[in-house]
């Protein structure tokens, strides 16, 4: 999919159109104000590094495979989620099906489960047949084609200018209408058929989550109040046919989408028009079916989750490219910046997209096909730094879903490097990355964890001054990036210096002199490696 042309697009019909905020000048946070040592400097607290798995990568010249038992078994904290959605699933399932569970993974998208075992597909299931896996286990993602195909043929999906001329609910007339979008939401809860469990007497969807991939939200002026109010309807009308226990949530809207970038005037952005705006009546919504019942409510009411996160173009992966502008790619800063903008802007739990390939964008040297994979630091730094911003879960995600290792290389130039022609051990760095974190510290993760996120203190100077840097300003400085999670007495650090030299060395300091704790602790990081480690935190009187 070319799904960051799209967004491209978007961006700029937003910046013409009203839909956004179009900057003529850059606005810049203030630098935080430096907290300068109190005396001497306590004694420094000794941090225990995680351990890395070794493991021998698959060779850059192996094509469409990547080895899932580089680590042992491990999984998520029950208080975190990630979705495969990603390649590959067929390389183990036939040995051991339940493998991706044991790797990091808490589901799986449909189009990724075994017919027959995990989801039957062929009509309805045979008396008593259920299926294997648990309901939250099982993730859908709704594409635009969903809604924009027959049998609803909602044109709607694919041009948003068309959300006047959208039927809401079929007229009392015409029961058998389906082409509405109260159909296309209300059908979905069919779906416990095909795992064998829908509740007495009904339908209800029995999916864990549902993700809507629609990808329309853009659309002129003049035409908001009709989108705000059709997306309204549709989350409300889903959330209406789904289990009590089944979450939804969409890429789009967000509070805030960064597209990939981590500029300072972000952190003044406002939640975007289509993630609050109330539904209310307009000329016609009534002759189209719209309820009052909606009038005053908006997406934000009844969305489960928000999904922040941008897929990376070809420049967050090229070491040589600048990193340091405010307006340059920065395969760190983004991540987290994303992160940091969104939990300002709505409490709902987060989810982002995650893909180890450059998205497509010909607009961007190198990215016009996603045949570049994300380096080693930076695809197990995704899997570790994106869960110190308290994050709730990941949709890991591939344009392709089987792989037929070790094929010769295409011909056809337009092939090449795309699917089976991918080298995939960015798939066994960002495994390892879970692997650090969730096998050795996933009891931080109980509910009760504090994430300090830009209020992590940090001092580069030998601990004499101390400062609480945004993901955008470590990176506009070209600083190590460092960010902790704090429960209890137990204190947990993950830092880099991203694009870093393989023989360059950086020195940071960190601190917290919160709660009674007195911790302060020294950072040596080598190159671009991604550190891990645990502490624990003395008590004693703070030195501001």
């Amino acid at each position: 999919m070319n799904r960051s042309m799209k967004i491209i697009a978007l961006f700029f019909l937003a910046g013409f159109t009203g839909l956004g905020v179009w900057y003529n000048h850059r606005y810049v946070l203030p630098d935080p104000v430096a907290v300068r040592l109190e005396g001497t400097l306590p004694q420094p607290t000794t941090l225990t590094p995680t351990p890395r798995a070794r493991f021998t990568p698959t060779p850059a010249n192996r094509k469409g495979y990547y080895n899932i038992d580089i680590v042992g078994d491990f999984t998520l904290p029950t208080t975190k989620t990630i979705t495969f959605c990603g390649a590959g699933r067929n390389l183990h399932v036939q040995q051991n099906r339940d493998k991706i569970f044991r790797r990091g993974f808490s589901a799986v998208e449909q189009t990724r489960m075994v017919p027959g075992v995990e989801i039957w597909t062929d009509g309805f299931p045979a008396a008593g047949w259920k299926s294997t896996l648990k309901q939250s286990q099982r993730s859908l993602i709704l594409y635009q084609d969903y809604f924009a195909n027959a049998p609803f043929e909602l044109g709607w999906a694919r041009n948003s200018e068309q959300a006047s001329s959208v039927i809401y609910r079929p007229p009392a007339n015409a029961r058998t209408m389906r082409t509405t979008l109260f159909n296309a939401s209300a059908e979905l809860g069919g779906g416990c058929v095909a795992f064998g469990d829908c509740p007495p007497g009904s339908l209800k969807s029995t999916f864990g989550k549902i993700f809507l991939d629609i990808e329309n939200e853009g659309t002129s002026y003049g035409n908001q109040q009709e989108q705000a109010n059709l997306y309204t309807f549709m989350i409300k009308t889903i959330k209406e046919n789904v289990s009590p226990q089944t979450q939804v949530g969409s890429i789009a809207p967000v509070p805030h989408n960064s597209f990939g970038n981590s500029r300072a005037d972000h952190y003044l952005a406002k939640p975007d028009w289509l993630w609050n705006t109330p539904a209310k009546h307009t000329a016609t919504s009534r002759r189209r079916g719209m309820p009052d019942d909606i009038v005053g409510k908006s997406y934000a009411d009844y969305v489960d989750f928000q999904m922040p996160g941008a897929y990376y173009l070809y420049p967050d992966f090229d070491y040589s490219a600048r990193h340091t502008g405010d307006g340059d790619r920065h395969w760190l800063a983004s991540l987290l910046a994303e992160q940091e903008v969104n939990r300002r802007l709505s409490p709902k739990p987060r989810i982002a997209w995650h893909w180890l390939f450059n998205t497509q964008n010909a607009d961007y040297p190198n990215s016009g096909k996603a045949e570049h994979p994300a380096p080693p630091a930076v695809a197990e730094g995704m899997g570790i730094f994106y869960w110190f911003t308290g994050a709730y879960g990941v949709l890991f995600w591939d344009d392709h879903k089987d792989l037929v290792p070790d094929q010769p290389s295409p011909n056809d130039p337009a092939l090449k490097g795309l699917a089976n022609d991918r080298n995939y051990a960015c798939y066994e760095h960002y495994i390892h990355g879970l692997w650090r974190l969730f096998n050795h510290h996933g009891d931080l993760f109980n509910g009760r964890e504090t994430y300090l996120n830009e209020q992590t203190e940090l001092s580069f100077d030998g601990g004499q001054t101390w400062l609480k840097y945004n993901a955008s300003q470590l990176k506009t400085r070209d600083l190590p990036f460092v960010r902790a999670i704090v429960n209890g007495n137990q204190i947990l650090v993950a830092a880099t210096k991203p694009y870093a030299r393989p023989n360059q060395t950086s020195q940071v300091m960190l601190r917290y002199v919160q709660n009674g704790y007195n911790f302060y602790a020294t950072l040596s990081l080598k190159g671009d490696e991604i550190y891990l480690g645990r502490a624990t935190m003395p008590k004693g009187a703070a030195r501001r």
